[in-house]
């Protein structure tokens, strides 16, 4: 940045990996309209980012990804000179001071065709296709949002939000973003009503189902349009949706049954040792099978006056991972076969630290071939709910119960919540009996 005459300018060398592909090479030069510094530091960084972005886009060979930050750069530009970026159509019809106002910015002989083209529309919008708006979203709209989550957790998220997509490119085929209409958004409604109430009654989808793949579809346009600036547009996918009076619920293992059945010497002799040990610590802590699997040497606290495992997430950029929600960050102590169980493995379980869905599929398949099922129908998350029916049962205090599931409490909170010791008091009071043969 420079000051000539009492105006500050723009100053920058376009990198020689983009001067082959950038036209305003090799020199970037054009008047920041202002004398104050401060100004036009926030002007010149905004300036920065834009570029940096736009060249990033040009060495990726993307046309799509060339279009959109040549438009956002369009956006940056003139925002650094005090207006909103708005298409040419929509310049010709403002107040006749609005445009006299941009064109008087642009009025020194100097300034660059590219600054004219922000400050009057002249970058058209790119036409994007609903899957490429997809890629976008995932790789630069949530980039931050899911940046702590685990790989495995990544391809998950990724995976759920991917059917939305698929579903309506085959109901609706792969449209222009601009092009999708109300009655899209209706047709694809009408597609997963089909799903949920079929007229031959057969493979009916949940209404849940539905729902989540229209709020997909609707996040996706409504994000994607607020990442090019037009957070006021339309959302042709606004309250299309699914409500549901009943929400089908896991079914619990009875309490009896784990305590007779499945801790009786033998039961689980079958099962690898890990998984057998995850779900002996899941039937003593209702911890989530998911939070077990990430559990390392750090968050195991065995040595401690009340042995206890921490839930909570990581910010090992190596080893990054989530926590289902805020609540779901707490303490929980080890008892019973719990507590034994979990001194076998004090670095955690690697075998399904990062295998998605291989834990739980391993036990259900057990559970189910060795009859394990009172109904044919509980699986391992059961356990976790079989564990709060045992704390109801127990007359344990409604809020410590939320507090050890991981579930919002719906108050404000004052102080800690309570001490480790209180917690364990609380669970060896329905901890089971067991034999140590079943470890």
């Amino acid at each position: 940045m420079r000051l000539r005459e009492g105006v500050y300018y723009y100053y920058r060398r376009v990198p020689k990996s983009v001067e082959h592909l950038d036209k305003r090479a090799p020199k970037i030069r054009h008047s920041l309209k202002t004398g104050d510094l401060a100004k036009a530091l926030a002007q010149r960084d905004i300036l920065e980012r834009a570029d940096d972005d736009y060249w990033g886009a040009l060495l990726s060979g993307d046309d799509t990804e060339k279009a959109l930050a040549a438009y956002k750069v369009a956006q940056k530009r003139a925002e650094a000179l005090g207006f909103t970026y708005r298409p040419a159509s929509e310049v010709a019809q403002l107040p006749l001071e609005d445009i006299l106002r941009r064109i008087s910015a642009i009025s020194d002989v100097r300034t660059p065709p590219a600054v004219e083209a922000a400050v009057l529309g002249g970058v058209e919008q790119p036409k994007v296709r609903v899957t490429e708006a997809f890629k976008i979203y995932c790789d630069d709209i949530t980039a931050v949002e899911i940046a702590g989550k685990s790989e495995e957790q990544k391809k998950a998220w990724k995976k759920v939000k991917q059917y939305a997509v698929n579903a309506f490119v085959q109901v609706c085929g792969d449209l222009y973003m601009d092009d999708i209409t109300r009655e899209h958004a209706k047709t694809f409604h009408k597609h997963w009503a089909s799903q949920i109430a079929p007229a031959d009654g057969k493979d009916k989808k949940s209404h849940s189902l539905g729902k989540r793949r229209m709020g997909d579809m609707s996040v996706l346009y409504k994000r994607y349009y607020a990442h090019l600036g037009d957070d006021q547009r339309v959302n042709p996918f606004e309250a299309l949706t699914f409500n549901q009076k009943f929400k089908k619920r896991r079914l619990p293992f009875p309490i009896e049954w784990v305590r007779d059945v499945i801790m009786k010497p033998g039961a689980l002799a079958g099962m690898n040792e890990e998984a057998r040990h995850i779900v002996l610590i899941i039937i003593e802590t209702g911890a989530r099978p998911i939070e077990l699997r990430y559990l390392r040497s750090d968050r195991i606290k065995l040595a401690d006056k009340v042995p206890h495992i921490l839930v909570e997430p990581s910010f090992d950029p190596d080893e990054p991972h989530e926590v289902k929600t805020v609540s779901s960050v707490r303490r929980i102590p080890l008892v019973g076969v719990a507590l034994e169980a979990m001194k076998l493995h004090p670095d955690g379980f690697p075998r399904y630290r990062d295998t998605g869905n291989t834990l739980s599929q391993t036990v259900n398949k057990f559970l189910k071939e060795n009859k394990l099922q009172p109904t044919g129908k509980e699986t391992l998350y059961s356990f976790r709910h079989t564990f709060e029916d045992r704390l109801k049962e127990g007359r344990v205090d409604d809020e410590l119960r939320k507090i050890l599931m991981g579930h919002a409490i719906d108050r404000e909170m004052y102080g800690s919540g309570g001490s480790l010791k209180l917690y364990q008091e609380e669970l060896l009071k329905i901890a089971f009996p067991f034999d140590r043969f079943i470890l």
